[in-house]
């Protein structure tokens, strides 16, 4: 295995099976801790399951004194490998690529970061990080529900996830929560825990003047992402369209799931107007696609596994500039105002979200720009990967052995 450049600073190893290389969607959560800690001074190491470099790639998006350098150790399975290959790799050999990658470095870093850490992987991670009486500190940002995994309640990824966060997670040194509710788990379990929602690099995110056109809707809104099992969207095209339906002129981009997979989510139906699905859009080109809406648009049920995560969808949008429609979810009522940094949805409800709609079009131009000040005002003072520099270089001194 390739050996890390060290240039005398501690330096921490920030590991986990799915890490996502830097610009893909889903490495955003990683690479704002690793770059608020490089502002810290440290040197972090990301070291992915997935193929990527076999040596070190530095990163130059940093803003302090220490670095953030990617590999790739792929521990993934390839997709041609058999069924027995993955079985093996999944249960025996899931994490050993990552504790020889370890033991091959020059000098051993100062704390073991872990992020998405399933049990096997924590088997030998916890086994490496004891036996080098090295710190080591779970990133821990949801707590699955079995709908959410392949084969259910009884399906090996549920129990190797519930195994994860129940057993092996509160035996780390430290927790670094990405919510209040995982914070008081953790807390109340005797683990030492910071709480750090998504961050960005949000002071040097652009943003544009909107181009607003002849024959704009009154209202434009945006949701841009996957929705998965937590994003309501079905919920959030009956409710525009039952506004359009009445009159107004309202329109609604998703950027994101294919329109076969909306029809799915709205079983059938047919996408009512006022309502464009645009697909998938390249990453760096949904900024600007959210600086051109009036808000973006979320609603989750609030079912426990929502109440454990935070949507980053939430963060990017006050990161454009973009106010947010949402119902209180997970912490979303510490960030989110009414007519601050957006409008408060009663619940997730396609009347409550009604309601709201035909709130926000009868905001004027000049509520409207003071709500998109405010977002953008909240997003630098919580969500900037600058603001918790500090904590986390903090908070690693307190866990050292």
């Amino acid at each position: 295995m390739p050996a890390t450049p060290v240039t005398g600073r501690a330096w921490v190893a920030l590991v986990g099976p799915f890490l996502f290389p830097w610009g893909q969607p889903g490495s955003r959560r990683v690479y704002g801790m690793a770059r608020s800690l490089a502002a810290a001074g440290y040197d972090v190491v990301v070291a992915s399951g997935e193929e990527g470099p076999s040596t070190p790639t530095r990163l130059d998006e940093v803003d302090g004194p220490g670095s953030v350098h990617y590999l790739g150790l792929g521990e993934i399975p390839s997709a041609q490998a058999g069924r027995l290959a993955r079985s093996v790799q999944w249960f025996l050999r899931w994490g050993q690529r990552t504790v020889h990658w370890l033991d091959a470095q020059p000098t051993r870093p100062s704390h073991v970061l872990v992020a998405g850490g399933d049990a096997p992987y924590m088997v030998h991670l916890r086994r490496w990080c004891r036996r080098n009486a090295i710190p080591l500190v779970a990133d821990v940002v949801d707590w699955y529900s079995p709908r959410q995994m392949r084969g259910g309640v009884l399906g090996p990824p549920h129990l190797s996830a519930k195994a994860a966060l129940r057993y092996y997670y509160p035996r780390c040194d430290g927790i670094i929560a990405v919510s209040s509710f995982l914070e008081r788990h953790y807390r109340n379990r005797g683990s030492r825990v910071l709480r750090v929602p998504p961050t960005l690099d949000v002071q040097n995110l652009p943003v544009h003047p909107r181009r607003d056109g002849t024959g704009a809707p009154e209202l434009r809104l945006v949701y841009a992402g996957t929705p998965g099992r937590k994003d309501l969207i079905a919920n959030i095209i009956r409710a525009v369209g039952r506004v359009h339906r009445a009159g107004a002129g309202i329109e609604l981009r998703i950027y994101g799931p294919a329109p076969e997979q909306v029809r799915d989510l709205l079983d059938g139906e047919p996408t009512p107007p006022g309502v464009r699905v645009l697909g998938r859009l390249p990453q760096h080109e949904i900024p600007r696609a959210l600086q051109e809406a009036d808000f973006s648009v979320l609603l989750r049920e609030p079912a426990r596994f929502v109440q454990a995560g935070f949507p980053t969808k939430f963060c990017e949008s006050l990161a454009n500039s973009t106010p947010v429609i949402a119902n209180l979810t997970s912490d979303l009522g510490g960030y989110l105002h009414h007519r601050s940094e957006g409008l408060v949805c009663d619940d997730h409800s396609v009347d409550g979200l009604t309601g709201t709609l035909r709130e926000a079009l009868r905001l004027s131009a000049a509520e409207r720009k003071v709500m998109r000040e405010l977002a953008r005002r909240r997003a630098l003072d919580s969500f900037d990967f600058r603001v918790y520099a500090q904590p986390l270089g903090a908070f690693l001194d307190d866990v050292r052995l």
